[in-house]
């Protein structure tokens, strides 16, 4: 009796372990609890950056900036010929000293042919020879960046649809530089010319603010040097900075059209006194001709230029906003 209760007992105890450990193997439950552990586990489909990988990207982002930055400090007195390429002519150096030192002389000496004296023929010839080339210079430099922003953000936005479309980038830049209208085609040319000699594609489209000096071209360098350094989505950012540079061109539009009560009346109070003055000279001559035959009124009416002239800037720098 005791041999058939310690067999039923061996038994059973044999029993419930083959139960407990082969049974699951045999069944297949412990590769289903395996499966259903490997679904309930939160892991991420790609492998997150470390912190010493996102502390590394942001410190290359930030010494890039500060090299952007030290460079365009150290690089603001522009040399003659680089203010020449900015205004869009395509005049050697020595062209345009002589074309200046030409109109200085002209002027020199049709004042001194005139009759009125050495010192105001030596004035004129100065203002003729420095002052006016200069101020042409930067006549058409305004005319070339206002015709640049104007299409800038459009041929971003080529861009970023050829980035998206799977063109690499160069190849949207040759884009740019084959269907856009000037300035925009000879700048984007030169910037692939710069890269086809050697330079990084990032340093060629930081080089774009040097002969373009707006803050529009410097977002542009900036986004794409920080994307051939760093690596990102660049797509993404050069569509976040088209929408900024359309904002900053609607804000443009605003200012102006809100500071144009401004600028009109500057230009009415600047302008009033030369037709007082034409008008008293056509209704009575005798009476206005004494500011200039008088030595005591020439001394007056240069007064009077000067602080005219400086009335006129001072309107001029209240009413131009700088954004």
């Amino acid at each position: 009796m005791n041999v058939y209760l310690l067999f039923s007992l061996v038994t059973l105890a044999i029993g419930g372990v083959a139960w407990v450990f082969v049974y699951p193997i045999l069944s297949g439950e412990r590769n289903t609890q395996r499966r259903m552990a490997s679904v309930a586990r939160s892991e991420p489909m790609a492998p997150r950056p470390t912190r010493a990988a996102q502390k590394s990207r942001r410190e290359q982002v930030e010494g890039t900036l500060k090299e952007i930055e030290q460079r365009q400090k150290t690089a603001r007195r522009l040399p003659l010929a680089v203010r020449i390429s900015q205004a869009g002519l395509t005049w050697s150096k020595r062209r345009f000293l002589l074309t200046a030192a030409a109109l200085g002389f002209a002027a020199f000496f049709l004042v001194l042919a005139t009759g009125f004296g050495l010192l105001p023929a030596l004035g004129v010839g100065f203002a003729a020879g420095c002052g006016l080339p200069l101020w042409l210079l930067s006549l058409l430099k305004k005319r070339r960046l206002a015709r640049f922003l104007h299409g800038f953000p459009d041929a971003v936005d080529v861009i970023v649809r050829g980035i998206k479309a799977g063109l690499p980038l160069l190849d949207s830049l040759k884009l740019i530089a084959s269907e856009s209208d000037e300035p925009l085609r000879s700048e984007f040319r030169a910037i692939i010319e710069t890269q086809t000699i050697g330079m990084p594609l990032g340093e060629a489209c930081i080089k774009l603010y040097e002969r373009m000096p707006v803050a529009e071209a410097n977002f542009f360098g900036i986004v794409i040097s920080i994307q051939q350094r760093a690596g990102g989505n660049l797509s993404e950012a050069l569509g976040n900075l088209s929408r900024v540079l359309r904002d900053r061109k609607k804000m443009k539009a605003k200012i102006q059209a809100m500071s144009m009560e401004a600028k009109a009346s500057g230009t009415i109070i600047g302008v009033l006194p030369l037709a007082v003055m034409m008008l008293v000279y056509i209704t009575s001559p005798a009476y206005i001709e004494v500011l200039w035959t008088d030595p005591f009124g020439r001394v007056m009416l240069a007064g009077c230029a000067v602080w005219m002239s400086i009335g006129v800037l001072v309107m001029r720098k209240m009413i131009n906003f700088d954004f």
